[in-house]
């Protein structure tokens, strides 16, 4: 099956128009009043995409507030020290470090290859650092009204349950393409987020929430709420992605730490020749190495840690 003829097996109302109108005024009648969804400013809605990327949105809200109260623009995010960015990061438990290190690096670039002045098409966001195909194309949408059809795990959900779309990428971009009216990016993108994030979970509440499709919905009316897979978040506890941060952490308080006194500062059960020992914490280093964000230097016991300035 070619993806035109996947996108084609789906079963989209014949009238589209209806189905629009319905999910907007639904949205725009009463919905989740994330502050990120007041502005229409770039950086700031660049900021809570980044955040959002491994953090439940109810927790984003302080650490975005708290993070714009710290550096305001993109000025001032690129004239700050990026290991105070990434002890930011680590401090609100925001996900991979490297993300934080991406977005000063992005607001380099806005200060000194655009003037000051956010690019407003997915195509040319996506020269910004760190900046893939979904966060470009949010940010054109919900900063310029200038995007296309976001299509995230959520979106693949609803449209897989109301419209009988086949478990396929390019259907589901396709048929998001064909549903979203021209010109309102801003708004469709994030009602049928908001459909997919309170109306069309894993366990959905169709009635409960009012969801606005219920009318044309294949699973609402044959009651088979099946969806695709949806990938769970591996624990954050225990993580590597956790002890990186913990030595980030460590980091900030010293110049510098040889390799046995960083092990004991960040893991309690640090046994040099161990499971969690030298090899382990040297891997962990190198990780953050990579992100250009420690370094380090000697071999065994010997070895010498810093942040990389």
């Amino acid at each position: 099956m070619t993806d035109t003829e996947a996108a084609q097996s789906s079963s989209l109302p014949d009238d589209c128009e209806s189905v629009r109108d319905a999910l907007i005024a639904w949205y725009e009648d009463d919905h989740r009043d994330f502050p990120w969804r007041r502005t229409d400013d770039p950086y700031e809605i660049l900021v809570s995409e980044v955040m959002s990327q491994q953090t439940q949105l109810g927790r984003v809200v302080e650490a975005w507030e708290e993070f714009l109260e710290r550096w305001p623009s993109t000025a001032d995010l690129e004239a700050a020290d990026r290991a105070d960015v990434v002890g930011f990061w680590t401090g609100h438990s925001l996900g991979y470090n490297n993300r934080a290190k991406y977005l000063h690096e992005a607001a380099a670039q806005v200060e000194t290859e655009y003037g000051g002045t956010f690019p407003e098409t997915p195509d040319e966001l996506q020269e910004l650092m760190g900046v893939g195909p979904y966060t470009a194309n949010a940010v054109a949408s919900f900063a310029f009204n200038n995007g296309d059809a976001v299509v995230d795990t959520n979106v693949k959900r609803v449209l897989y349950r109301a419209f009988d779309v086949p478990d396929d990428d390019a259907a589901f971009e396709e048929v998001a393409t064909d549903l979203m009216p021209d010109g309102r990016s801003r708004v469709w993108n994030n009602a049928i987020m908001e459909l997919g994030g309170v109306a069309c979970e894993q366990t959905p509440s169709c009635d409960e929430a009012g969801c606005p499709w219920r009318e044309w919905c294949s699973a609402y009316a044959s009651g088979d709420f099946t969806a695709p897979d949806v990938p769970t978040q591996p624990s954050f506890e225990g993580s590597r992605r956790q002890f990186r941060g913990r030595i980030i952490s460590t980091l900030k308080e010293y110049d510098e730490l040889e390799l046995d006194t960083l092990g004991h500062r960040i893991r309690v059960d640090y046994t040099p020749d161990g499971e969690f020992g030298r090899e382990w914490l040297r891997g962990l280093l190198s990780d953050l190495a990579d992100d250009e964000l420690v370094e380090f230097d000697g071999d065994g016991a010997d070895t010498v840690a810093r942040l990389r300035r």
